[in-house]
């Protein structure tokens, strides 16, 4: 009886480390499971990456509409073609110091006028007294083009007169003169002379 109690102790003993061992067993299984899913969800990210690109590339476009970073078929430019505009080039502050010590005169400018038809010369009086050559009708003015090649000389009109204002200079006024410009032969962007006596004022730029 004592033999049989024992021999049956020791099977219950070998089939508890059995069950524990298998025990253990699954426990490392599904641990090396759930650690190699990430890895494999990886290399699955990895693989579809590529297809899903090369689906995209080997998508059509519309008819009739461009890819990103393509220009539509007849679209140009908006540059190109565009009327040039000639930016007036500021006189120098050497040369503004020049007009306004010497001359008693600033704001020297050049313009186009009645479709080029005319060449319009202004300046504003600072010194009365230095700017009266300006304004002096016994000067005659000229405009001197030396690329064009041309001298202007302003017209005088039947009932207006001479298209140049000759009163006696006031401080702090716009006075003008206009060159008749007849063939149109001095253009915007050329650099000209004015002569007027003994004032001179060298490559005004036509607006």
């Amino acid at each position: 009886m004592c033999g049989f109690m024992k021999n049956t102790k020791l099977r219950s003993k070998k089939s508890f480390f059995a069950l524990m061992a298998v025990g253990c067993a699954l426990a490392l299984a599904s641990a090396d499971t759930l650690s190699a899913s990430p890895a494999l969800l990886n290399d699955q990210a990895d693989q579809e990456a590529p297809a899903t690109e090369a689906a995209k590339a080997a998508t059509p476009h519309p008819a009739g509409k461009p890819s990103p970073g393509e220009q539509s078929p007849g679209t140009h430019n908006s540059s190109i073609g565009a009327p040039m505009h000639y930016a007036p080039k500021p006189i120098s502050r050497r040369a503004e110091l020049h007009y306004d010590l010497i001359w008693g005169v600033s704001d020297l400018k050049i313009k186009s006028a009645e479709s080029n038809e005319m060449i319009r010369f202004s300046y504003r009086v600072l010194d009365p007294a230095k700017a009266k050559t300006l304004n002096d009708e016994k000067n005659t003015p000229s405009l001197i083009d030396p690329k064009a090649g041309v001298q202007l000389v302003i017209p005088s009109l039947e009932k207006v007169g001479k298209l140049r204002q000759v009163s006696a200079p006031e401080a702090g006024k716009m006075y003008w003169m206009a060159f008749s410009n007849r063939g149109r032969l001095v253009k915007p962007g050329d650099r000209i002379n004015i002569v007027i006596g003994n004032f001179h004022a060298d490559g005004l730029v036509v607006e």
